[in-house]
């Protein structure tokens, strides 16, 4: 029983969550006490699942490009002719966390307007450290003997890529996209503060209206997402582990 409680709570918070996203006007006698007389409960300028998987769609396509970049530089820094880039690629991805993500919505408001794409730059530039990192580590701790074996059976460089180095780094990359994931999660909600369609659209709400209702929902829908995703992506790290153990 104690190793299926764990799976059990998660499957519970996710009926939880999708019912509450698909009829919230059911959970309005758990939040009425938290709102003042004649003031609505449930968030009644939208959508939540509208806004719910907007601001998904925003994580998935800055955590996509994050990855994409992070992992190439990862790579070209880790090949012979690449290793003089170490330092500089450092430098770039932590460029995202030097800088609030605030002040980058700040300077890229100027420059592509309001709405989604500051919100992408900001989120894609806090997201490259992690991704990167895992990256790196991964690709600079694989297996000597291994290496060696693959040398020894004639494959080229691209090949060991492709076949041994990445499969086998893998795990420790999923791992940089989960923490990144998670970041994201929540830094994307003050990506309303420039239009952008997140939940954080649901808490500025509450905070203008003096509504607690308003905020706990924007906070406990981005939470449990942020618990769901991060166990969804610690069981496929754990599946690709074991694969790579047994290979």
């Amino acid at each position: 029983m104690k190793v299926w409680l764990p799976t059990i709570l998660r499957g519970l918070l996710l009926l939880v969550l999708v019912a509450f996203l698909v009829t919230p006007a059911s959970f309005e006698p758990l939040l009425r006490p938290l709102v003042q007389p004649n003031a609505p409960a449930i968030y009644n300028q939208g959508s939540l699942l509208d806004l719910t998987l907007l601001h998904l769609r925003t994580v998935f396509i800055a955590t996509l490009v994050a990855t994409v970049i992070a992992v190439l530089l990862a790579i070209l820094v880790t090949r012979p002719f690449g290793a003089e880039f170490l330092q500089l690629s450092r430098s770039l991805v932590n460029i995202g966390q030097t800088f609030p993500p605030v002040a980058v919505l700040a300077l890229a408001v100027p420059a592509v307007g309001f709405g989604e794409k500051p919100t992408l730059i900001a989120l894609f530039l806090y997201g490259l450290l992690p991704i990167f990192e895992n990256t790196l580590t991964g690709l600079t701790n694989l297996p000597r003997s291994v290496m060696e074996a693959a040398r020894g059976a004639g494959m080229t460089d691209f090949q060991r890529l492709l076949q041994i180095e990445l499969p086998l780094s893998l795990p420790v990359i999923v791992a940089g996209i989960r923490l990144s994931v998670v970041i994201s999660l929540s830094t994307a909600t003050i990506g309303s503060t420039v239009a952008a369609k997140t939940l954080g659209e649901v808490i500025i709400a509450g905070l203008q209206s003096n509504n607690l209702a308003f905020i706990l929902q924007g906070g406990l829908i981005v939470g449990a997402l942020a618990v769901l995703i991060y166990d969804g992506l610690s069981a496929a790290e754990a599946m690709l582990t074991r694969r790579a153990g047994s290979t």
